[in-house]
């Protein structure tokens, strides 16, 4: 008996988008599954951000399909991403630094009670449950973001998201400026959300990150996709090859790579 393919939570075809007469994304086809994580590499200006964001909304393609779940999607705005169960955590986070965790989680889509004013103490309580399961050792519910650390204020951003129903995530350089312990949370945190079965799209540029972390690496080059490849069967270097010179792994010459490496 032949077993279907599992469908993939997100099948992007023949994506285009275009700035006036520069292509930005050209004839991109990518897709993710459940519980996996897809890091989305290249340099600034190959058209990995601007990729997803036609999947976030904050960017409609100028053409090609969006599948979600193995239904044609219509993706217009963040709105529309948001109701099909995808949601965005910018390297700003977005977070409102003079209020606390339950609020950030909360901000815009606030719990009230019946006579309408704002239900502090069910938001908190909400937030202690998501908080648990993400990362028990979080404390700091009522503090201010802005005394919290790095890897503190991207689990919030994280709880927020999922405690709406994410399935899918995009995540743009979740590590950045963050410190060997707070990555280590962080990459903690990204393993517990792929358990849960969720998939993620990683933009990041720290290619230890992305191998670390990535069940299948995708190369962006002058907005098309070079390869994609399992971290396994390629070396670091042939993704610098990817991402520097648009070849594929193989493609490239010892010399080239020789060069990569000084």
């Amino acid at each position: 008996m032949t077993v279907a393919p599992e469908t993939p939570l997100v099948d992007m075809r023949n994506i285009n988008i275009s700035f006036g007469g520069l292509h930005a994304v050209r004839d991109v086809s990518l897709d993710l599954h459940p519980g996996e994580l897809v890091g989305l590499v290249g340099h600034n200006g190959a058209g990995k951000s601007t990729l997803m964001r036609a999947l976030s909304g904050a960017h409609p393609a100028d053409s090609g399909e969006i599948l979600i779940e193995g239904k044609t999607a219509t993706i217009r705005n963040p709105r529309d991403a948001k109701n099909l169960a995808i949601e965005t955590i910018y390297q700003t986070l977005a977070l409102a630094e003079n209020i606390d965790a339950p609020g950030n989680m909360f901000l815009g889509r606030e719990l009230t009670t019946r006579l309408g004013n704002l239900d502090d103490s069910s938001m908190e309580s909400e937030a202690r449950k998501i908080m648990k399961r993400l990362n028990p050792n979080f404390t700091s519910f009522k503090q201010a973001v802005v005394t919290l650390s790095g890897g503190q204020r991207q689990a919030i951003a994280i709880a927020r998201a999922i405690y709406f129903n994410a399935r899918i995530l995009i995540m743009d350089e979740p590590t950045a400026a963050l410190g060997p312990a707070e990555t280590a949370q962080v990459h903690s945190l990204v393993r517990q959300l792929k358990s849960d079965g969720i998939g993620i799209f990683l933009i990041s540029h720290d290619i230890h990150d992305v191998f670390d972390l990535s069940d299948r690496i995708s190369v962006m080059y002058h907005g098309r996709i070079v390869a994609t490849v399992k971290p396994a069967e390629v070396t670091s270097d042939e993704v610098l090859g990817m991402i520097i010179l648009g070849k594929r792994p193989g493609e490239a010459t010892e010399e080239e790579l020789d060069r990569l490496r000084t």
